[in-house]
């Protein structure tokens, strides 16, 4: 059970340029039926394109445009997004961000100012921020904290834990 990210920006700017051109359309008809002068007149749109032929590199680039704008939608449909869980078995999952925050709290062992933790498919990355000057045996220590954490959970495919401390510089 692998649950990718939404594509809601693109749908959302689908949307949005779909629901203004039909309210121009609404607007526009509205008025004819009101015996206004349309906002959009349609006399002056179709003069316009009956006077424009196939080969006129306006209607080119429009499909172009059209064309690519098109394609774009369709690779960020069928591409698949970024997981957002990491399967335990068959059924159930772990979000990423839980997993993220729980190795988070499990890298903060002793001697560890802060801890930035990034999970991947198959790598778990953790830098770890220390104000000793001598930092010999701290990786090792998170490292063996972050894969006992990452055994606890069980995962179906367990990452390779990847640990980087930093020394931060005392300002005293």
């Amino acid at each position: 059970m692998t649950r990718r990210s939404r594509r809601a920006l693109p749908a959302v700017l689908a949307a949005l340029v779909l629901l203004a051109a039909s309210v121009l359309v609404a607007v526009c008809a509205i008025q004819l039926a009101l015996g206004e002068t349309p906002l959009l007149s349609y006399e002056s749109v179709a003069g316009r394109l009956s006077g424009t032929t196939w080969s006129a590199l306006e209607v080119a680039v429009a499909g172009g445009v059209v064309a690519a704008v098109g394609l774009v939608l369709f690779l960020v449909a069928v591409v698949p997004g970024r997981a957002r869980t990491a399967a335990l078995d068959q059924h159930t999952a772990v979000s990423v961000r839980g997993l993220r925050n729980a190795l988070r709290s499990a890298a903060q062992v002793d001697g560890v100012e802060s801890a930035a933790v990034k999970v991947r498919r198959r790598r778990v990355r953790a830098v770890v921020r220390t104000r000793r000057s001598v930092v010999d045996g701290l990786g090792d220590t998170v490292r063996t904290a972050l894969e006992h954490r990452v055994g606890e959970f069980a995962l179906a495919r367990p990452p390779q834990v990847v640990v980087r401390v930093k020394a931060l510089r005392s300002t005293s």
